[in-house]
This record gives structure tokens, sequence and C-alpha cells, in this order.
């Protein structure tokens, strides 16, 4: 045979071999078929349980974070796509034989009742330090917190998520202002911790496998390409079905004998082509890989009521249709009649139940989504979202549990109840706003709250109405002990009037501490300083100091009643006589300045010093009051010993505001010389100051100073304005520094901006504006967290403390007052404030004829 007969030969038969071995294998699997079958199934199984061991193992090494945000915190797109994409490098992290099923991270949006809705990231534990340092800044604090452990409900329902929509569209671009969590909040805002309601929304977030995309994408162009050659076969039928059997043509040859004769040669219909497609329009989303996630959406929610978990359910499924677009999150499953078939029913749950407590992510065919469509839910609430107010945020107003009630806030849950602070929190308190509009009726329930919890107050009110108001609800034994009533609107000669000596010197303060407030008080008062009254400044302090010192050797010698007050110093600048048996009681010191500088002095230089002393000696009720020798009124003993003192001066003119100013620093003196007591001994002390601005016309700075200094030894102070802006600067930016609280009533625009400044981006001038009367915009601080601006309604006494009203038993609190006031009839008051200069006189006539004095020095007196 011929050579290549040879070769063809031989390739035949190696043919031959190669198919009967072929066959043979083939027959062989026939035969043996249902051992190919078992070995396969059991490889399959022995790999599956490889996949769950070691999936059960990688979730169990989790890192549990919870993102705590600012109140400012406001997010770019920017910074949400770099958190997406950390998110994304996160899941896909973990040991190197982790399956694909494990390779996931979980962010967990919660709810309880407890607290509004909280945000936490559950992801390997390899990718802790990464989720630390999260692209949000110092605005979001990573907080590392347990897993959940929850208690068992009653009623528990579950819900799947999924993707419904064309292989690559999106869902809706939801923009960030308003928050995109506002809906879900909403739905979860009214949850009942004591009902035992819970609701949780779980977004699984898996890497997207290159493998899987890639079949993905097959498939959908694929699709896309049938659905092209769909359509154009329609077209054609449609086209074809035109030509022929169309009214118009019909009618054509009846009417053109030229179509009698039919159709022309030649004449074709053109098949329509399938359309070209443009891959990354068909395939959308799909077409970039970065920012391309696995998404599983799965919601729980439950509760010890029946039907409140379904209700919840509903109303969480209605919130993500915010996201609804070209795709929308549909729950998977669905009804027959009544009956509902999904998650929530057997034999579904336990797979549900699986994925839940384990964190493994089977997302439904076609759960694909871009982590710009998920925006919304990757970012914890921003100050865009209005946030409700939880029991465990500020608690709610009871008797007996040392809080502050401030204002009636209505929940979510349309329950109202009476907001409260702790004691301890509320320090300065700033109130604005309309006269007539519930300021004052705010602090007095306030008032008369820290009265019961046995706390210690100064209640000043220009006007005197307020303890008119409250006497019913204080008229309690326990309170009447304590209580101390200064009345200063008194006009008959019968009423009772305490009385207050600001040289008294029978509580043992040190000389220098009463002389200086009594000069820092005028001078405050009257605007003196270095510059403009040196020369009042030091004969004040000179003539103070003499007093002073004068009191001070009575009260050793046991005779308090002969102290001098504030209305001989009239007497020592302009009588020798009294001048020279005040400076022979003196040291040697102490009468060099009356020997060598007072002599030299022009008489006009003393007008300064005698003029305003002469306003207040012209007030009858304020010369009884400051003419005894012998205070009632002591502000110190108040604050050690917790009392409640009501203080209500004559009225807001000029001179009466000299007296308030002296009120006022003397606060302030005394609570700085608490320094003389262990921290832990120092009572709280709260100083309520009514129509602020005719106070801080005579104080002046010294508000500002009570804010700065005063908090550490134990005083807090409340300020009630109807005009903010009419107050002092230094006093106004002190106030609004250092105020836990902070309302205003509705009011003018330019008024009100002055409070609203303070909370930019959440309540405008305007809203308060529209106000209605005893309502509040105000701002708290709790815990050290500040709360609000939140819409409340101003407290009123009788709806707060109608069971404490005691309205028979106000006569005997009066009494109880004026006695611990030390009050007198102003007629017997008037007597000793006018015999007071001849009492003094008296102790230093009786002083001088003990000791004795140098007669050519007599004459430098006066």
């Amino acid at each position: 045979m011929e050579p290549h007969h040879v070769m063809l030969a031989g390739a035949l038969q190696t043919g031959a071999d190669i198919f009967a071995a072929v066959r043979a294998v083939a027959d062989w699997a026939v035969v043996n078929s249902w051992w190919l079958v078992l070995v396969a199934a059991a490889a399959l199984t022995g790999w599956e349980a490889l996949q769950k061991r070691l999936s059960a193992e990688a979730l169990s090494r989790r890192t549990y974070l919870e993102l705590v945000p600012s109140a400012g915190f406001d997010p770019s797109p920017e910074q949400i796509w770099r958190q997406g994409m950390q998110l994304i490098r996160a899941a896909g992290s973990g040991p190197w034989w982790t399956p694909r099923r494990a390779r996931a991270l979980r962010l967990r949006l919660r709810a309880d009742g407890t607290r509004p809705l909280t945000y936490r990231i559950e992801a390997p534990a390899s990718a802790h330090a990464l989720l630390t340092q999260n692209p949000y800044g110092a605005r979001v604090q990573a907080k590392p917190v347990p897993p959940v452990a929850d208690k068992r409900r009653e009623h528990t329902v579950r819900a799947v998520l999924t993707l419904h929509g064309k292989p690559g569209s999106r869902l809706r671009d939801v923009p960030l202002d308003p928050d995109p969590l506002q809906p879900l909040i909403d739905a979860v805002a009214d949850l009942s911790d004591s009902l035992g309601d819970l609701a949780e929304v779980c977004l699984d977030l898996s890497p997207a496998s290159r493998w899987h995309l890639a079949v993905h994408r097959f498939h959908t162009i694929q699709q896309a390409r049938n659905q092209a050659r769909r359509e154009a076969q329609r077209e054609a039928r449609w086209m074809s079905q035109d030509s022929t059997d169309s009214l118009h043509v019909s009618l054509g040859r009846l009417l053109d004998p030229a179509q009698w004769r039919g159709t022309r040669r030649g004449q074709m219909l053109m098949s329509p082509q399938p359309r070209r497609l443009e891959r990354d329009v068909v395939l959308g989303k799909l077409a970039h890989t970065p920012g391309l996630v696995r998404v599983q959406i799965l919601l729980r929610c439950a509760s010890d009521t029946a039907d409140r978990a379904e209700q919840r359910l509903a109303r969480i499924r209605a919130a993500m249709d915010v996201y609804a677009g070209a795709s929308r999150l549909a729950s998977q499953g669905w009804s027959l009649g009544p009956a509902r078939i999904g998650p929530d029913r057997w034999p579904w749950r336990d797979r549900f139940d699986k994925r839940w407590s384990s964190g493994l992510v089977r997302p439904a065919q076609g759960g694909w989504a871009h982590i710009e469509e998920l925006a919304g839910l990757l970012k914890p609430p921003t100050r865009m979202a209005q946030v409700p107010l939880m029991e465990s945020d500020m608690p709610t107003f009871e008797r007996g549990k040392d809080l502050v009630p401030q204002g009636w806030y209505r929940g979510s849950d349309g329950r109202e109840r009476l907001l409260a602070t702790h004691e301890d929190d509320t320090l300065f308190e700033v109130q604005s706003g309309k006269a007539g509009w519930g300021k004052t009726m705010r602090a007095e329930v306030q008032a008369v709250a820290s009265a019961h919890n046995g706390r210690g107050l100064a209640f000043v009110d220009p006007h005197g109405d307020s303890f008119a108001d409250v006497d019913r609800y204080l008229a309690h034994e326990a309170i009447m002990e304590r209580i101390a009533l200064f009345d200063l609107t008194v006009r008959e000669s019968s009423d009772l009037l305490g009385c207050w000596n600001l040289l008294d010197m029978t509580c043992g303060q040190p000389p220098h501490e009463v002389t200086g407030a009594v000069v820092e008080a005028f001078a405050t008062a009257l605007g003196w300083d270095d510059v403009s009254a040196p020369r009042a400044l030091t004969i004040l302090t000179k003539a103070a100091e003499a007093l002073v010192t004068v009191n001070a050797a009575a009260v050793a010698a046991g005779l308090p009643e002969q102290q001098a007050t504030l209305f001989q110093i009239r007497s020592l600048l302009t009588d020798p006589e009294f001048r020279h048996l005040v400076v022979t009681a003196l040291n040697e010191e102490g009468r060099r300045w009356w020997t060598a500088s007072f002599p030299d002095l022009p008489k006009d230089a003393l007008p300064i010093v005698l003029n305003p002393l002469e306003r207040l000696g012209a007030n009858p009720v304020i010369r009884a009051f400051l003419g005894c020798p012998v205070s009632g009124y002591d502000i110190r003993r108040a604050m050690d010993e917790g009392q409640v003192l009501w203080i209500c001066p004559p009225g807001t003119g000029p001179t009466d505001r000299l007296l308030i100013s002296l009120i006022v620093r003397d606060f302030l003196r005394a609570g700085l010389s608490r320094r003389d007591l262990p921290e832990n001994k120092r009572r709280p002390f709260r100083f309520y100051l009514d129509e602020l601005i005719s106070l801080d016309a005579g104080a002046s700075t010294v508000l500002a100073e009570i804010t700065e200094q005063l908090r550490k030894f134990g005083c807090r102070l409340h300020g009630m304005t109807q005009l903010l802006n009419r107050l002092t600067p230094t006093t106004r930016a002190a106030l609004l520094q250092n105020a836990s609280c902070l309302s205003t009533t509705a009011g003018s625009v330019e008024a009100i901006t002055q409070i609203t400044n303070q909370w930019p981006d959440t309540v405008t001038p305007q809203d308060v504006a529209g106000l209605d009367r005893w309502w509040h915009y105000a701002s708290f601080t709790v815990a050290g967290k500040r709360i609000g601006p939140l819409r409340v309604r101003g407290p009123e006494l009788a709806e707060v403390f109608g069971f404490l009203a005691r309205p028979t038993k106000t006569d005997a609190l009066r009494r109880a007052a004026r006695a611990n006031a030390g009050a007198l009839p102003l007629a017997e008051r008037t007597t000793i404030a006018l015999a007071q200069e001849q009492n003094v006189r008296a102790f230093l006539t009786k002083k001088r004829s003990n000791s004795t004095t140098p007669a050519d020095t007599k004459d430098q007196y006066r």
C-alpha cells in the first residue's frame, strides 16, 4: 500500500479506538450511574458542610461599633461615598478561608423605645481598626459595643426587602435634605419600652464577586438582546399587516385603477433589524464595578402587645418607599387572600432566623445595588433629621425625684408629658419673650418644685405678685420652717417688714469682705470706677470701713443692736462730733486717713457719696428696711440652711434699682464667701430674678459675674426678661454663654433673633413669632448633652401642683414667712431706724470713756 493509504488507515483505526473507549466509558457510566450520583452528592454535601463550618467560624469573629453623631453632623456626598467604599473593604476582610457568603458587613438600625434610632456596624473583627477611623471625622464617634442581646417578646414578625425592577435599573436618588432616614425615624418614633416594642432594620452588604458579576452581566445582556429581537419581530409583523390589511390600502385599491393590476414587480418590504444595544445603557449600574455590592435587607419587629408588631412592620415598609424609582424595595413573598406567604411563615421562617442571627448573605436574584443608591442608609441620622425626644433623653417630672419641671411636650405617640431637667444639670437659665406669656409662671413652677425638693432659693420679684401665686402650694409644714418673706411693697404702718443691715457683723464675716461688698454694690449701680469717680470710691470705702470696725466692736461687746447702718455714713461725713466718736474707736492705721487726708477734701467731694444715700433714706420703707441694726435678711445663712426667700422690692425706679443692685451684689458676695466650705458641703441655691432688664440696669456686670464665678460654689441663676437685647452686652454674653436652659415665647422677630441665633439651622425667628400664648421653644442640658430646641407648653401651678394646694393654710404660711424674716410693723421699724444714730453715739461715747484720745488731735477730725 502506498504510504498515504497506510497513514489514513492508522488514523481511522485510532479514531475507532477512541470511539470504542468513549463508548465503553459511557456504557460503564450508564451501568454504574447510581454510584456516580452518590459520589457527587457526597462531595457536594461535604463541600456544603465545610462551607457552613467555615462560615460559622468566620461570622463568630465579629466587631461591633455604634456610630454616635453630633448635633451638627451634616455629611457631604463625598464623605458618604468614602464611607461606603470603606464598608465594602471592611466586608471583604477576614481570614483567607472565609467563604464568599460570610464575607459580609451588617448595618443595624434599631429602636426599642428607649432611644430613637441607633446605628450599629457589625463587621469582621479584622476590620475594627479600619472602621474606627470613619470618614465623617470628629462629628461621628465610633464606640465599641457588645452584641445585641434581646429579651424574648410575645409577638414577632419578619420581612425581607428585595430590589424589584429591570436589571441595572437604579433606586431613586434621595436627597440628603431632609434626611433620608426621616421616614424610618418617624415610623419608629412612638415605640414604647413598657410594651416591649422593638424594630430593627438590617442592611447586609457583600462585595461583588467578579464571577457572579460577570454571569449576571451576561444574562442581562442576553435578556436585552432577546428583548430587542422580539421587538423587531413584532414590528415586522405590524409592518406586514399594515401593508396588506390596512384600511387606507384597501380603499386605495378600490379608487385607483392601477391598484387593480396588483403591485408592481420589485416592490418589497424590508424587515426591521433588532436595535443596536449600548453596553453601558443595558447594564446600567452593573457596568461599573467600583461601589457595587450585593444587598440583603432584613426587617424584624416585635412587641409584647398583639398587632403592634404587624403595624410597625407595615409602617417601616412604607418608610422604605422613599427609595422607589426605576427600581424599588419590595417585600419578598406573596399573599393569598388573608394569608401571607413569606419569610414570616414556615418553612421560610427558620431560614430568615438563621440569616438574622448569623449574618449570612443570600440575597435574592438581582440584589445588586450601588452605594450611591444606598447613601441614605450608609450614615447615622444627620442634623437635618427631626429625632423624637425619648424618655431616656429627658426625664418626666415627678415630685421627690430632684427634678426641675420645664414644660409640657407632646411625643410622637400623642402623649403629653412634663419634661424636667436634673437639679444638678440646671445651672443657669434665661427666658425671653412677651409680657404675660408665661415666663414668670414657668419660673414659679420651678421654684415651687425646688422648695418641695428641699432646695434653697431666693425669688426676686419687683412686682410683688408672685408670692400670692405660690403661697397655697408652699403652705406645708416642712417649707414653713424655712421660708422667709421680705416684702418691701408694704404701705400701712401696721404692715410687717423685715430688715437688712449691710454693715451687720453678727455673723462674723471678715470686715474687708463686708466693706468691699458695700462699695462694689454702690460703684456698680452708680457707674463709679477709678477713672470716673476715684474720690467717691475712696470716701465710701473709708466710711464703710470705719463703721464696720465700730460694728465689730459692738458685736464683740455683746451689743449688736447698737451697730451702725448705711445711713450713719451721712453723719460720719457731715457731723464732726459723730465723726470724732467713730474715728476715736479706730486703731492708729484706721485713723490715719481721717486725720491726714479727709480734712483736705473739698466740700463738693461729698455729695457724690451722700446723694444716693439721701435717695434711699427718702423712701420710708427702704429707710426702715436698711436702717435697723440686726439683719433678718442673711443670704449666706439662707444658702447654707436651704431657706426659701421671697424678696419683693418696692418698684423699678432709680432708687429701687439701687436697692436691687445691693441685693444682687450681696448674692455674689455670699456665693464667693462659700469658698470656706468643702465642695460637698455647698448646698445648691437658686436665685430667680424676674424683670431682668430693671435688675441689670442697676446691677450692671454683677449678673455676668454670677454666671461666671458662682457655679463651683453651688449657686444657680434663673433670669427672665422681655427683651434680651436690652440687657448690657456683658450680661447678655455671659448669660448666653453659660445658659444650660434657654427659652423664648413669641415676640418680635428682632428680639427673638437673639435667642434663635443660638439654635442655628433648627428654629427660625418666624417659627417662634408664630407661637401661641403659653408656648415656648426651649433647649436644655441633660447629663451634659444639649436637648432641643423643643416646642413645649409652659406649665401652670394648678395643673402641676394642684394636689399640693393648701389654700386654708396660706395665712399660716405668711405668718411663718414674716416671723422667719424677723418682721416687725413698719412703724416700729421706722422708729428703730430713726433712733439708730443715737444708739451708735451712746455706744461710742461709752467706749470712748473707757479709752483716752490725745486732745491735740481732736480738731483734726473736724
